[in-house]
């Protein structure tokens, strides 16, 4: 068993987060010792493990959520079901990707406008453009 303290260095996050995790139900709640400190199983450091690599592909704790109900009712799902939330995932990542590269465009067309000079920004077409005076960005 491990305390919260050992879960959290051995997972690399906070004890904050840990009971975070607890309160998303992300994280069962540990038995407690009779001094009250938090005692978890070894397999909550896996747990922490696979919720950390699925935040690091960009997951959300809510998706997350719904691939530890797919693990842990396995025998109840496919793997078409698995999949199906990690192509979700992937569609959300290509919108995004796309949305990035409109705004670097701007960014650029925006930044291009701009003599740079030493000159007072009072007549600056970056700040008039943020300003609303000229269309930046369309959504």
């Amino acid at each position: 068993m491990l305390k919260i303290g050992q879960l959290a260095q051995q997972s690399d996050v906070s004890i904050a987060t840990l009971r975070y995790y607890e309160t998303q139900g992300l994280l069962q709640l540990p038995a407690r010792a009779t001094n009250g400190y938090r005692l978890y199983p070894p397999e909550a450091l896996k747990r922490v493990q696979f919720i950390r690599r699925a935040q690091g592909l960009g997951f959300s704790l809510k998706e997350i959520k719904e691939l530890l109900l797919l693990q842990v009712e396995a025998n109840h799902h496919s793997c078409r079901e698995v999949k199906q939330v990690a192509e979700d995932k992937l569609d959300k990542v290509r919108q995004r990707i796309h949305q990035l590269q409109a705004i670097e465009q701007a960014l650029h067309s925006l930044a291009a406008k701009c003599c740079g000079g030493p000159e007072h920004a009072v007549g600056c077409s970056i700040l008039r453009e943020l300003d609303g005076q000229q269309k930046v960005l369309s959504k």
